[in-house]
Parts: structure tokens; sequence; C-alpha cells
């Protein structure tokens, strides 16, 4: 049997995967697609992203095939330089094209066994009562609860749990029926990838010009010879679905910049809208939903792909502990609890990006107002690490000021701390010595390590790299290991 279904073979798909393989689950990605999209709506990692790759021993692939830019704020259309004291070891992004990046992790999934089929179309699915925290999961008759996958060619698949990542029109999401409450499209970008055929210098200078006062207008070279062309369409269509024309962006060139730019030879022609949406719930039973499946949003400061990346990080070893049969109660809900919020606020945060892109003098002063603020270096810090998820801290109550925290990659006595983590285990990292995760070694590295920068004696980090525990003291270590690693074996 199938341990784990996953519908979707974008970049957060792939990444789950890779997570839940790490763990030994049988799994296996499907996608309607019968060839990889070459459509690149995201461009880039973020640095917490980045350090997610470096904490699974991918960054050195990435790093191979990308470019790193240092933006900091990168909030409404305001670009400043990248602020110091910003909590990373990696203080930069990657320019790294969405099929490239899904190249990369669809190598990383493959080498590490899970099963890729493409042209299957998931048309139907049912779950079955069953322990929904983990163990055998038996219905009482000797069957397996689980989730059942019905395919468009008839192809029937059984498995213990499916995760929709089938993107904003999830089918997953509506075969559950859970909500997706938020706002419709309100204005529309037009997005496409072709050759212009005017003078470099003077498409700079007009785009210079034209960003003046329109800030939802670019042109970026991709590159390869061709420009990403980026210009405000004339409302919003009625299909959603339909592909703009060449000549749709010439004419809205013409009418935004007073010019064509020459514009061949496209290559991919698209449309999107700043439609708001979250799903009520994460989680149905056997079935969860994560990337744009949970969330959608209007691309400003380039969120959405970290975003679902991040979304698989934070499930992965939950699920995986769940197939496992060591989950403690509640580790599979605290996917919800813990990325719910995370995915409101950058809901909330690119609502009033979209806001600030306006045209109109108030959104215009308001604009200039942020600009001046974030000269700031603390609002510019604050508003990076927004931006680049590095400031994201989940509510693991009351203590130590690290809690709830992922902790920044460090120099070690043996090595660097990411460095330790590839496999996606537990983390004791331990400076006394004195400490012990007797019982929990199967699913807990303990380092002991008195040098680096740690200015604690010891931290017990989860898989994902978020500080669990911090202290000193064995019997409160005892206390703490079980909420997140389950009971002990003995």
């Amino acid at each position: 049997m199938i341990d784990v279904i996953v519908v979707g073979c974008g970049p957060t798909g792939l990444m789950l995967a890779c997570e839940l393989r790490l763990h030994g689950v049988r799994v296996v990605v499907l996608d309607r697609l019968t060839e990889p999209s070459q459509e690149s709506r995201g461009r880039g990692l973020h640095a917490r992203s980045v350090e997610i790759m470096d904490q699974r021993g991918l960054l050195d692939r990435f790093l191979a095939v990308s470019e790193r830019f240092r933006v900091g704020g990168f909030f409404g259309g305001i670009h400043k330089p990248w602020p110091d004291g910003v909590d990373t070891a990696h203080p930069y992004g990657l320019s790294t094209l969405q099929p490239v990046t899904e190249r990369l992790l669809t190598e990383r999934a493959r080498e590490l066994g899970a099963g890729i089929r493409r042209g299957s179309e998931v048309v139907g699915l049912s779950q079955d009562d069953g322990d929904e925290n983990g163990g055998d999961g038996s219905d009482g008759t000797g069957e397996r609860a689980g989730v059942g996958v019905e395919l468009a060619d008839g192809t029937r698949l059984r498995a213990r749990y499916l995760v929709g990542c089938d993107g904003g029109r999830s089918t997953v999401r509506g075969l559950l029926g859970v909500g997706f409450p938020g706002e419709p499209a309100r204005v529309e970008t037009l997005l496409g990838d072709m050759e212009t055929t005017a003078d470099p210098a003077t498409v700079d200078a007009v785009v210079a010009e034209v960003r003046r006062t329109q800030p939802r207008f670019g042109v970026i070279p991709n590159g390869d010879g061709t420009h990403r062309i980026i210009v405000p369409a004339d409302g919003v269509a009625e299909d959603r679905t339909a592909t703009p024309t060449l000549e749709e962006f010439r004419r809205r060139l013409r009418e935004v910049a007073g010019t064509d730019f020459g514009v061949r030879a496209p290559r991919r022609l698209s449309r999107f809208g700043d439609a708001t949406r979250q799903a009520e719930r994460y989680r149905v039973g056997r079935v969860l939903l994560a990337g744009d499946a949970a969330h959608v949003h209007p691309p400003t400061g380039g969120q959405g792909l970290n975003l679902g990346v991040q979304d698989a990080f934070n499930l992965g070893w939950k699920l995986a502990a769940a197939v496992r049969g060591w989950a403690p109660d509640g580790l599979l809900d605290s996917y919800h609890s813990e990325r719910h919020p995370v995915g409101a606020r950058v809901l909330e945060n690119t609502r009033a990006q979209i806001t600030l892109l306006g045209t109109d003098p108030g959104a215009t002063a308001l604009r200039g107002l942020l600009a001046e603020l974030m000269d700031f270096e603390e609002v510019n810090r604050y508003v990076t690490e927004m931006i680049t998820a590095v400031g994201v801290r989940y509510d693991f109550g009351e203590g130590h000021h690290l809690l709830g925290r992922r902790l920044r990659d460090m120099e070690l006595e043996r090595g660097r701390l990411y460095g330790l983590m590839h496999a996606g285990r537990g983390l004791l990292l331990d400076r006394t010595g004195r400490l012990s995760v007797a019982g929990w070694a199967d699913r807990v590295d303990h380092v002991v390590d008195p040098g680096g920068e740690l200015d604690v004696p010891a931290v017990l980090l989860r898989p994902d790299g978020h500080v669990a525990w911090a202290g000193e003291d064995q019997a409160d270590l005892l206390g703490r290991l079980p909420r997140w690693f389950g009971a002990p074996v003995r």
C-alpha cells in the first residue's frame, strides 16, 4: 500500500515528497500534466527557503544554476539595500526560475525513491475512518483506513494519507468541500516571456520613466535572450483561464508605455490577478492541503513559491511520524495551527502591497511615506525578515526567547549546524555534554559540541530547524521531548 499520495508536481509537492522519503515513507506524486510546465511564475528563493535547501544538503545544486540577489524590503515596489542584522547566515536570495527549481527537486525526489506519475488527473477521492494520528489505522476488518483516489483514466489508488498540492484551483480542495474564503481579483496583470527588438538602452529608459508612476510595470531580462514583460491589464478578464494574446500585450504596452518594444516570438503568455483566499482548514481527516491549494494571493514580494515550500517543510516530518506510528497526539494537527497563521500573514502583507502599487494619489503618497520609513534600518530589517520568512516564529508557549524560532546556521567544532540536519531528524545540540536523548535516539540526534555561536547551554531542534526547547536541565528536556517526538522506546 502507498503511504502517502501527493497530488501536484510543483515545488510544494516535490519538496514534500523529498521530506517524506527521508523517513522511508512510500510516496507517489501525481500530476495531471504529461510534461513539466515551463511557465515560470516563481522566480526565486528567499532567505528562509535558501536555509531549507541548505538544511537538506541541496543548496549547492541551487547555487550552481542561480544568481544571488540582495534586496532589502522588496515591499510594494520599494527596493532598499539589504539591512544589517538579519538573523540568517544566508543573507541573500537566489534567482532561480520555477522550472529549474522543479527540475532540481524532481531529481532529488527520484534519487530518494519517490514515485512520480505524470498524466494522472485526480477526479475523485474518499476516505475511511480510522486512527488519524498514526499506527496501524485498521478499521477492524483487517483493512487499513486510508484514502481512495480515482483518476480520470479509471485507475484507482489507495494510500494512508493524501496531500493536495495542486494549486489555486485545487481539485483536492474542491472534492473535500473545504471553504476558500477571501476576495476575488479586482486588478489583473499580463505576464509574458518574449523577445524584444527595441534597443536595450531605450527599453531601460522607458521602463525607468513608466515605473515612476506605474510600479506594476516591468521589462526584465530572462538571461536567455528573452524578456519578462509585466504590464497592467485593462480590467479583469471574464474568463481568467483564457491566455492573453500577443496583440493584447502590444496594445497594453503602447497604452501604458507609449511603445510595444517590438515584442515578438512569445514563449509563454499568462495573466494573474490579486485574488486573495485561504482554505478554512488545512486538514480534513487523512487529507491535507499545502501550497497554493491552501492559499492564493498576489505575487507581490515573490512569496508564493517560498510559502509552499515552507508548508511542505513543516508538514513532511509530521506526516512521516504519523505514518511511522510515533506521532504524539496533536502533532499532525499542529501543521494547521502553525502554518495557517503564517499564510494569513502573507495574505495580509500582499493586500497591503497591492494598495501600495496603486496609481492614485493616495497610494503614491503612501508608497513615498513607507519608502522614507524603510530608510530606518530597523524598519527595513523588520520588513525584510517578514518577506523572506526569516522572522517566522511558531507559538510553542512561554519559555526561552528562542522557543518557536528557526535557528540560523552556525559554525561548530564538528562543522556547520545545517550540515548535521540533512537526514531530517530532530537534533539536540548540547554544549554541556551532560544531557541525553536516550529513548528517542531513533528520532533525535545528540551532538555534543562546546564550540560555535550558540549562547545557551543546549537546544532541541525539530526536523524543520525550529527550537523546541532551550536550557540545560535534563528533567525539563525529558518533559519536552514527548511533545514533538512521541513516547520513548524502552
